[in-house]
């Protein structure tokens, strides 16, 4: 049986879980692969701390330019995180004709491009299936599965940390604050949590998904992000009064000429499936036009999910390897000739519905001068409700409207902003009817 070696750059979470999978299903993976999965070395600057794996014959060192450089290694798999070390070993990797497995989204929504072009030039497979919801194959599914399929859209829930607050907050009635230090204190959340809650984490994942689901390159700068820092139980309790739920959603969608690329707070019907996807669990909704609707779900992080992902890419780099068919499928699932520029949609051409939240002084006329505002920018009101004074004595007034341009929505709010009656900045979330 041929013996595949791997090595392993970066021995924290996701490593140690990749490890424990060579080591542990080493039979099982031998079955169903057709070789023999050896860990040969593993690099990591903390070479002491004990992980738990009996690693008995695989070395574990210091320096990852000796795993990169070793000529008997087939298969680098990047673990570091981040952009910069973890990008000097891939092109370093790639350079040396070794296959690379990564989980870097961060990576990859900023130097996938480069990274696939080296790929490319070197003739060797750069691999990513655990870089979007962890063990939920949407790699594979928009690259393999759905080869025949226009993709027309995708709505998804990418992120753990926004989803598992947002369902605290509905469940229990916590603050925004109170849900953060609950998932910080279980491990959902880390310490710093802005790449989670501003909704980085999430563009990242839909910049990858955008250029495998339309054969576009890669694009993180255009897509509109905002996180969920504005989120208050009054919010969504009114959505559940509405048969609404509120989720942080990845959305893209193909027009004509463009795609609609964006990460937002959305309020969504109870009868789109990803409203029941609760706590730190991901899902993601394709429409596509042979299959119509498919939906994944699963856990989107955490050690052994993101490890199995990992070994998915492994194993289908292997079998190519025994059978002589490195490259057998492009990187991004469209040959290299065939990935266009397909620019995002301008944000401010967006057409849609909108929930608005003002804190409001109690004074008389306040929700005429509203309505008023709205309706001189082309915003109709399709309902209104305005609840008693809370304890610091403002009075929240929420509307929904009907299909509105973004544009004339962020103009109304600038100039409501400005009077005196207002408080703070109006709260904004979108509303998306259909999956």
């Amino acid at each position: 049986m041929e013996k595949i070696n791997i090595g392993i750059l970066g021995y924290g979470v996701v490593g140690t879980g990749v490890a424990k999978l060579l080591k542990e299903k080493k039979q099982l993976l031998e079955h169903r692969v057709g070789a023999q999965l050896n860990l040969k070395t593993i690099a990591d600057i903390d070479t002491t701390t004990d992980r738990g794996i009996n690693l008995g014959s695989t070395n574990l060192i210091s320096d990852g330019n000796l795993i990169i450089e070793d000529p008997d290694i087939h298969i680098i798999v990047e673990t570091i995180g981040g952009q910069t070390i973890a990008r000097e070993f891939i092109l370093k990797a790639l350079e040396h004709k070794k296959h690379v497995v990564t989980a870097n989204k961060a990576l990859l929504a900023g130097h996938g491009n480069l990274l696939m072009k080296t790929a490319k030039e070197n003739q060797v497979d750069l691999a990513f299936e655990a870089s979007c919801g962890g063990c939920m194959p949407i790699i594979k599914s928009l690259r393999e599965s759905l080869v025949a399929n226009n993709i027309t859209s995708m709505s998804a829930i990418l992120n753990g940390t926004c989803n598992y607050i947002l369902t605290r907050i509905s469940n229990d009635g916590s603050s925004f604050e109170a849900a953060l230090k609950d998932a910080q204190d279980l491990g959902y959340a880390e310490a710093e949590p802005s790449l989670d809650i501003d909704g980085h984490d999430t563009a990242h994942k839909l910049a990858i998904l955008n250029a495998l689901a339309h054969g576009m390159e890669i694009n993180l700068k255009d897509i509109h992000v905002e996180g969920i820092r504005n989120i208050r139980p009054e919010d969504i309790q009114f959505a559940k009064e509405f048969g609404y739920t509120i989720k942080l959603l990845a959305i893209g969608k193909i027009h004509d000429n463009h795609v609609e690329a964006r990460v937002h707070p959305t309020m969504i019907p109870d009868s789109n499936p990803l409203s029941n996807v609760n706590s730190s669990m991901n899902a993601i909704v394709i429409e596509a036009d042979a299959t119509g609707q498919t939906m994944l779900y699963g856990h989107g992080a955490g050690m052994m999910p993101t490890a199995s992902a990992v070994l998915s890419d492994i194993a289908d780099i292997a079998r190519n390897i025994i059978s002589g068919g490195n490259t057998r499928v492009p990187i991004l699932g469209y040959l290299e000739d065939h990935i266009q520029h397909i620019p995002i949609l301008n944000m401010a051409q967006l057409n849609t519905r909108y929930y608005l939240r003002f804190e409001a002084q109690d004074h008389p006329g306040v929700l005429s001068r509203i309505s008023g505002v709205l309706g001189e920018n082309n915003i109709s009101i399709e309902s209104v409700h305005q609840k008693g004074r809370n304890a610091n004595g403002k009075v929240p007034i929420m509307m929904i409207t009907h299909l509105a341009n973004e544009a004339s929505v962020q103009n109304a709010l600038k100039q409501i902003s400005t009077t005196q009656s207002v408080i703070g900045s109006p709260v904004i979330i979108r509303i998306e009817e259909t999956p």
